[in-house]
């Protein structure tokens, strides 16, 4: 590692609330969306995988779809929407057990996600399921995202990623709990 490389530390992990730059730091962050990683000169600074030669590696894609997604789901939010330890999976569960959710809907949202075949197709269902999360201040774990969109067109290893979301998306414990709460109505 050289000098000039920049620290591993994500944009997501750095971000405050209460730093003036925040907004335009979210604004910038969400120009990426629907463009190609490493062609959105504001988001360059923000990188931690972009290279000299400049390739757009699958880090390099997978971190710039969650900087952008994270752009979407931080913005007009007054808590950190990156929350480690909450898979994709889990916040979607969250989202799911919510009094006022629309459970068919997530489902089917779920569904999309969990059958991409592509990370661009990924990236596509993702966006209407963080939008989702952001209504609902619902956080997301985007270092975890970030290495699960490294890997999705690994199709040795994506499996395993699909299963894990899985899992957590199904975690009967949880939902058992919040079926046997009476304050619970999604009539």
């Amino acid at each position: 590692m050289s000098q000039t490389e920049q620290p591993s530390r994500h944009q997501w992990e750095r971000f405050s609330l209460t730093d003036s730059q925040a907004g335009r730091v979210l604004a910038d962050l969400r120009r990426g969306l629907g463009r190609e990683a490493g062609d959105v000169p504001e988001m360059w600074t923000y990188y931690t995988t972009l290279d000299k030669e400049g390739r757009r590696t699958a880090a390099l894609k997978a971190e710039h779809a969650a900087l952008s997604l994270f752009g979407v789901h931080q913005q007009s939010q007054r808590t950190p929407m990156h929350r480690p330890g909450v898979g994709l999976g889990e916040a979607a569960l969250n989202l799911y057990l919510l009094a006022s959710a629309n459970q068919d809907a997530i489902d089917g949202r779920m569904n999309m996600i969990a059958t991409s075949t592509d990370s661009i197709e990924l990236f596509g269902h993702l966006r209407g399921l963080v939008t989702l999360l952001r209504e609902q201040a619902q956080p997301l774990d985007y270092t975890q995202l970030f290495r699960d969109l490294r890997y999705w067109d690994d199709a040795q290893r994506r499996p395993s990623i699909r299963r894990r979301w899985g899992g957590q998306y199904t975690d009967w414990h949880k939902r058992n709990a919040s079926a046997s709460t009476p304050a619970r109505d999604n009539a």
